[in-house]
């Protein structure tokens, strides 16, 4: 259940808990349920339930054996704020993830509304980087909560990436990852869409990160974007320091008109100015 990977932007993946349910349209062709579906099939005795949601007990420690630092992508098969994953087990895989202050834990839902109750329980070590999935506008509230997370990292997933995200709300956002559908039935991302993302976080001074065109052999389609792979990551604040204030985008894009107030609030025009600790690249 821990794991090398080739997602792109982790390093391995840890499966305290295994399974989960559909809740919106990003899910409708979900890598994890054909994975699990696929090992069920195998005999594989951790997916005896197939893609029920398990815990997984024997392995909630797993990362404090693990002396090498790494990303660690949590729940890469399912989502631990899942409402079948009872609030004390979730409280030991970040007791965990606390004690094992040597890596860095990316921990991703789309179960922003069940993150956000549990936000002021849970311990938030700096170590702890916390993101929500967000599949089109309709889903934009997700990252309104998790604006309010305490977390040292907050970072957006916007994977698979289906439909234009033209006012997405990046206060307080540290990093954002982009990424069309791959897979069997896979849909498609239109480049203007990834376009206008990387324009917002550049606005804002957001680390970028581009994963992949996607398609059904996303292979042969790679992650490149107008020439350049796009492997920004964010840079946490160090022990004892705060953490530096969002700064506030341009009023206007470079050679177009004023830009619309997003939704939500207004914001001050003003030129970017990129956190110090926020843009990095690999």
């Amino acid at each position: 259940m821990a794991q090398s990977t080739s997602i792109e932007w982790t390093q391995a993946t840890w499966n305290p808990v295994t399974g989960c349910t559909k809740v919106s349209p990003g899910c409708k062709h979900c890598y994890a349920a054909r994975m699990a579906n696929r090992l069920e099939a195998m005999g594989q005795p951790r997916y005896a339930n197939g893609f029920r949601v398990t815990l997984q007990h024997d392995l909630v420690e797993l990362p404090l054996s693990w002396r090498k630092p790494r990303k660690i992508f949590v729940n890469s098969m399912s989502d631990l704020f899942h409402d079948a994953v009872p609030i004390d087990f979730i409280r030991r895989v970040f007791s965990v993830m606390e004690s094992a202050g040597h890596h860095q834990f990316q921990v991703l839902t789309k179960r922003a509304e069940r993150l956000h109750s549990l936000r002021h329980v849970l311990p938030w070590p700096r170590n702890v980087w916390m993101g929500v999935s967000v599949e089109n506008e309709r889903y934009l509230e997700r990252v309104s909560r998790l604006a309010e997370v305490p977390a040292a990292v907050r970072f957006l997933s916007l994977e698979p990436l289906l439909g234009p995200l033209p006012f997405l709300p990046l206060e307080n956002i540290d990093w954002v990852i982009v990424g069309g559908e791959s897979g069997p039935g896979a849909r498609p991302m239109h480049a203007e869409w990834v376009r206008e993302i990387r324009s917002q976080c550049r606005e804002w001074g957001v680390p970028f990160f581009f994963k992949q065109w996607g398609g059904t052999r996303k292979a042969r389609t790679g992650r490149t974007l107008d020439g350049k792979i796009w492997d920004e990551f964010p840079h946490p604040p160090l022990e004892g320091e705060r953490r530096a204030p969002t700064p506030t985008p341009q009023s206007r894009r470079p050679g177009g008109p004023p830009r619309k107030r997003p939704r939500g609030g207004s914001r001050t025009p003003r030129g970017p100015t990129p956190r110090p600790w926020s843009r990095g690249s690999r």
